[in-house]
C-alpha cells in the first residue's frame, strides 16, 4: 500500500490532480460525442440541401412546361 503523505496540503493536491485527470477524460469523451453528432448533422444538412436543389430544378421544369416563367 502506498504511504500516506504527512502533509495535508500535499494530500489535497494529489486528490485534486486525480480529480482533474478524471474530468479531463470525461471532457474528452464528451467532445468526441459532440464531434460525432455534429458530423451527422452536417451530413443531414448536405442531403437536405441537395434535395432542395433538386426540388428547385423540378419546379423550374414544371413552370417552363406550363409556360409560367416570365421572360426578362
Amino acid at each position: 500500500m502506498a504511504e500516506e503523505p504527512d502533509n495535508i496540503v500535499l494530500k489535497h493536491l494529489v486528490d485534486l490532480r486525480n480529480e482533474v485527470r478524471g474530468m479531463r477524460t470525461e471532457i474528452r469523451d464528451e467532445f468526441r460525442s459532440v464531434k460525432s453528432r455534429l458530423g451527422i448533422m452536417e451530413h443531414q444538412y448536405a442531403e437536405l440541401s441537395n434535395r432542395l436543389d433538386r426540388i428547385g430544378d423540378r419546379l423550374e421544369r414544371v413552370e417552363s412546361r406550363l409556360e409560367l416563367t416570365e421572360t426578362i
